[in-house]
């Protein structure tokens, strides 16, 4: 197994590009402030001489060095801040509820650190937001049979006439042709290794990926499309029992995953992702000998293209494919990542 040689030339560069690949891998703390951050702290750099570089948080503290207010090195790499987590939840528990910026600032939250956050994780505000989740719960129940006005009303809207438009706004159809329409539900939650969105259809899993891959917008242009649907915040009895697996399998307590999928692609790219699945938990292979599996030993670049495609991380196990010289090549969430998905495997084995 190759591990990502750690130079303290590599680590400040990293920590100067606020390189996210390296999460998970060291803390930097810098001497003349006595604090320590994650290597993609945005705070402005120091000096390199005035960096001292330790293998995770707990030797960071031990050396008397304080966590950084900014990247707040103590949460797992792109957790959920408990204020919006807190704020997720009343929504959760009560859709009808419309939290205002002045609800927001009497719970003692400020309404623009919640904007932020919102505009950065879900490309649109905390109210818009809101409107999505009733929205989602309404289709929902106009699919289980209730009648629309229904539907309206028990989702805090005061009028048929507000709520149809905003169906239509958010999902393109009438609230009385939703019946016929799929619609995808997505979540955010956040794991050992950062933070996931998963996404589902009422059939299975369609998406999980960390919410950092470069190719997650593109993606989720392809799910639009392909199920000609929108893609609204919500709960799906797949995602949460894809969740708990998760949680099993990072714990070493699951190989396998049970939770149904719904991949598309080309007949090659399923051929490929037939292959991945194949690759016993704690093993890899080269992209060779998934290109040889499937009767054409050239075709290893296109193989790793049709890798780098799947939708499903972790899952579908495309970080259990190597170069084949051994070393670890290729991984749309971070070479971090893949090695340290194979190193718990390993342990686990």
């Amino acid at each position: 197994m190759n591990k990502l040689i750690l130079t303290q030339e590599t680590m400040y560069k990293a920590l100067l590009d606020k390189d996210k690949q390296f999460e998970g891998q060291f803390v930097a703390a810098i001497k003349t402030t006595g604090i320590f951050c994650r290597p993609s702290c945005t705070a402005r750099k120091p000096r390199k001489e005035n960096v001292v570089f330790f293998e995770n948080t707990k030797a960071a503290l031990a050396g008397g060095y304080r966590p950084c207010k900014i990247c707040k090195p103590l949460l797992k790499y792109g957790e959920m801040p408990e204020e919006i987590r807190q704020l997720i939840n009343e929504i959760e528990l009560n859709p009808t509820e419309r939290i205002t910026d002045y609800n927001i600032y009497k719970k003692g939250i400020e309404p623009n650190r919640v904007r932020r956050w919102f505009q950065k994780n879900h490309g649109m505000t905390f109210q818009s937001y809101q409107r999505l989740i009733r929205i989602n719960n309404a289709f929902r129940e106009i699919r289980s049979g209730d009648k629309v006005i229904n539907a309206a009303f028990n989702n805090g809207y005061e009028s048929l006439s507000g709520f149809n438009h905003s169906f239509k706004k958010a999902t393109t159809v009438n609230p009385t042709k939703s019946i016929i329409k799929n619609m995808i539900t997505f979540e955010r939650f956040s794991t050992p290794i950062g933070t996931m969105i998963g996404a589902a259809s009422e059939k299975g899993i369609c998406l999980l990926e960390f919410t950092d891959r470069r190719m997650l917008e593109t993606e989720l242009k392809q799910i639009r499309k392909h199920f000609k649907t929108e893609i609204l915040p919500g709960k799906n009895q797949y995602i949460d029992k894809l969740k708990a697996e998760l949680g099993e399998y990072f714990d070493g307590r699951r190989k396998d995953f049970e939770t149904p999928l719904v991949t598309f692609g080309t007949d090659f790219q399923k051929g490929v992702w037939r292959v991945l699945e194949k690759i016993p938990y704690g093993e890899t292979r080269s992209y060779k000998r998934q290109a040889e599996i499937l009767g054409n030993p050239k075709a290893v670049r296109a193989v790793a293209n049709a890798n780098g495609a799947n939708r499903i991380a972790i899952v579908i196990p495309c970080h259990r494919v190597i170069g084949e010289d051994g070393k670890l090549t290729g991984y749309g969430g971070g070479i971090w990542r893949k090695n340290w998905l194979l190193e718990l495997e390993r342990k686990h084995k």
